[in-house]
């Protein structure tokens, strides 16, 4: 899903994820292996502690494979819920993580979270399933159905935060559809192989905080320094909705434990 760019696979299907977990392919995630799209925790910390305060709820969107959560859980957060479409990473992840009681893992399809109740988050995070919906055979309207679902459960100044290959052209008007109410911020990541190129062999994590324009856009004298970039959005849920998104901190933010 390089670059915003989708294949022939249906990603919004569960047999596809299953078959996918099910392989014996290390490069897949399959056969019990595991893989962590776009970023890792190590690189991804700075921010999710200055963002995410360690006693939130957390719900982590399409969990795959990834040891996100384990890495989160090993420095100190406290409740995480991972949910993804496929029973058998799931029952994957319950095995290794049984003995982790901070990490709860449940089958579940983001176009319908009716499980959870209204505002019962207080952080959503997304490494690359908004992505995987925007290559569904219902895109856009299965991933417009899961941003609907990531607004009701996040309680009033609530988190989502999105990374993506999605550039603010291409985001920042889904993110910005009718009942969904958020003040965002960007920040721009190049890839690991980007950071490992430029800085020869001893990579060194870099993360630029964008100012978008008022239209939610890119400045137009903005150059990405890797045309591969991850787009890291920062939203907060507006306590009261608004006709527009706005590309500002809200009154009340939430600061790191």
């Amino acid at each position: 899903m390089g670059s915003g760019e989708c294949r022939s696979n249906d990603y919004g299907a569960a047999a596809y994820w299953d078959a996918r977990y099910s392989s014996g392919s290390p490069a897949s995630g399959g056969g019990g292996k595991f893989f962590d799209w776009y970023q890792t925790y190590a690189a991804l910390r700075p921010l999710l502690r200055a963002r995410i305060p360690a006693a939130s709820r957390v719900l982590m969107l399409g969990c795959g494979n990834s040891l996100l959560s384990e890495d989160m859980a090993k420095d100190g957060y406290k409740d995480i819920v991972n949910i993804d479409i496929s029973s058998v990473v799931i029952e994957q992840m319950r095995e290794k993580h049984k003995e982790i009681p901070q990490l709860t893992y449940m089958q579940m399809d983001v176009r319908d979270m009716t499980f959870f109740a209204d505002e019962s988050f207080d952080c959503v995070l997304d490494k690359g399933t908004l992505d995987a919906m925007m290559c569904a055979d219902d895109a856009p309207d299965g991933a417009s159905k899961m941003l609907a679902e990531v607004a009701r459960l996040l309680r009033p100044h609530g988190i989502y935060l999105l990374i993506t290959y999605g550039a603010p052209k291409e985001r920042v008007p889904i993110l910005c559809q009718a009942g969904c109410s958020w003040s965002i911020t960007l920040y721009i990541m190049p890839t690991p192989r980007y950071q490992l190129k430029m800085s020869k062999g001893a990579p060194q994590p870099t993360m630029e905080e964008v100012a978008l324009t008022e239209d939610g856009q890119l400045p137009p004298d903005y150059v990405l320094k890797d045309p591969e970039s991850h787009f890291i959005y920062i939203c907060h849920k507006l306590a009261v909705k608004e006709a527009n998104c706005r590309a500002t901190e809200p009154e009340e933010t939430t600061n790191a434990n």
